[in-house]
């Protein structure tokens, strides 16, 4: 802030992640909208409550501790290094409240570090908590009208604040060790955030089990259809919205890409390789239309799987939306569209999976192949500008294996196996299903019992004075 042009460089930079924040705010919207689209009358507001109260559940938890995870966890531990210093994410420390800079308060913070993470820290910090927010809520969706809210929170916590920023840390920070080692690359987070939602998904449904009378006897499904198919189409269209300000958030908007050896401002991916808005906007746009095309082709179209699949399709894409033709984009959504649709009702028959939103096709399978395809098409490229971080050694160039096995790393070993274990345990406790006969008399009729109690009594009060002969 020593200078004007350092000055508007930081306020800039602090706003620009505010705007973004906001637009983000829009995904909650959309995924509390349309679940309870998806969810049958009976549970419509246990479904609005158990998505709303992620906000102060992962909000606080990601405050506490989620937050750190993001820089301290960089080397594994124990892979290339130990746990990193990061004292601007602790949260007794000054930086963690309001702050102009200057002179620290404390000892365990320098000058350097307040004119860094002043103004910049509070947006970054919620920028990574609404991808936060997205992780649980896909989890959300796919297990509504038959969990426990108690489990569905714990779940959230894991998820939300610890485990995916683990695995941001590894893949989508660039000093991460699977950058390092694995040349992963992952702009927009396909491994990232929805391949690590997709696989707790299937993890947790195959614990909690299909909703009653979902499966015939003979294991053939029915279709449970949304149950208001205009407030599905409105929640989907937020979210698409509020994924195109993910797409900005996950750019640094000002930063000098050669710093060592010469000037050159631009706007940074994650990994911090130069990129623009103006690539990012084709790329989100195409996508988005390869993935609807494509969708409403293989189902015929059907308004949820069109709508979803247009979801799908830029999910497909982000891991490469940084650094792909626009054609490329198109044709990545429209084809892991095409697969993941066929994918999810072979799972749904062959394992008896009720993924009631289709959660884990479109964000999980697309999220797998999606980074698997961006190992393929950007084969040769570099996974992080490493010159810029003082590196000595290059670090290893894209390549299909890396990013398969990244792939791996995020749907399996970050995202499947945690999930099992904790709704496993939850399972056993009877903490995870509600009992059989509230969910046949819906959710709401239970945890709302004595909002239902008054309506019934409103009803025949209001039926008593039409009946009664006028004085």
């Amino acid at each position: 802030m020593g200078t004007e042009f350092g000055a508007l460089n930081v306020i800039f930079t602090e706003f620009y992640y505010w705007v973004t924040v906001v637009m983000m705010f829009l995904i909650h919207v959309g995924f509390c909208t349309y679940e309870v689209g998806v969810s049958r009358r009976k549970n419509h507001m246990k479904t609005l409550m158990k998505n709303a109260m992620v906000i102060p559940v992962v909000g606080v938890t990601f405050y506490l501790f989620g937050w750190w995870f993001y820089s301290a966890m960089v080397n594994g531990p124990g892979i290339t290094g130990g746990i990193v210093t990061a004292r601007f994410a602790e949260p007794w420390n000054e930086l963690m409240g309001a702050h102009l800079g200057g002179k620290p308060a404390g000892s365990d913070i320098t000058e350097a570090d307040t004119a860094l993470w002043a103004r910049l820290n509070g947006v970054f910090w919620a920028a990574f908590l609404l991808f936060s927010w997205t992780t649980a809520s896909i989890v959300s969706g796919s297990i509504i009208e038959r969990v426990r809210s108690g489990a569905f929170w714990l779940i959230a916590v894991m998820l939300g604040s610890v485990t995916w920023i683990i695995d941001a840390a590894w893949g989508w920070h660039p000093a991460g060790w699977m950058v390092q080692i694995l040349g992963y690359h992952d702009a927009y987070a396909s491994g990232v955030v929805h391949a690590i939602a997709g696989g707790t998904c299937l993890a947790v449904l195959i614990n909690l089990g299909p909703r009653i009378g979902k499966f015939r006897p003979d294991g053939t499904p029915r279709n449970i259809p949304p149950q208001n198919p205009w407030l599905v189409c409105i929640g989907l269209f937020l979210i698409y919205t509020g994924f195109w300000g993910f797409y900005a958030a996950c750019n640094i908007p000002i930063f000098d890409i050669q710093a060592g050896d010469g000037v050159f401002y631009s706007a940074t991916n994650i990994y911090l390789q130069a990129t623009t808005l103006s690539a990012i906007t084709f790329n989100f746009i195409m996508a988005l239309c390869g993935g609807l095309m494509a969708a409403y082709v293989m189902s015929k179209g059907d308004p949820y799987w069109t709508f979803s699949g247009g979801l799908a399709g830029v999910i497909a894409a982000s891991a490469g939306n940084d650094l792909y033709h626009p054609i490329q984009a198109m044709f990545v959504g429209a084809i892991v569209v095409a697969v993941i649709y066929k994918l999810h009702f072979w799972v749904e028959r062959r394992f008896k999976i009720d993924d009631a939103v289709g959660a884990v096709a479109v964000h999980g399978y697309a999220g797998f192949l999606g980074v698997c395809v961006a190992g393929v098409l950007l084969w040769g490229y570099p996974s992080s500008p490493d010159a810029l971080l003082g590196h000595a050694e290059p670090w290893p160039q894209i390549t299909p294996w890396g990013n398969f096995a990244g792939a791996v790393i995020m749907f399996w070993v970050l995202g499947f196996i945690p999930g099992y274990a904790l709704s496993w345990i939850l399972k056993h406790f009877g903490l995870l299903r509600i009992p059989r006969e509230v969910e046949l008399a819906g959710l709401d009729h239970t945890g709302f019992a004595t909002v239902a109690r008054e309506d019934d009594e409103m009803r025949a009060v209001l039926a008593r004075e039409a009946q009664a002969p006028a004085e």
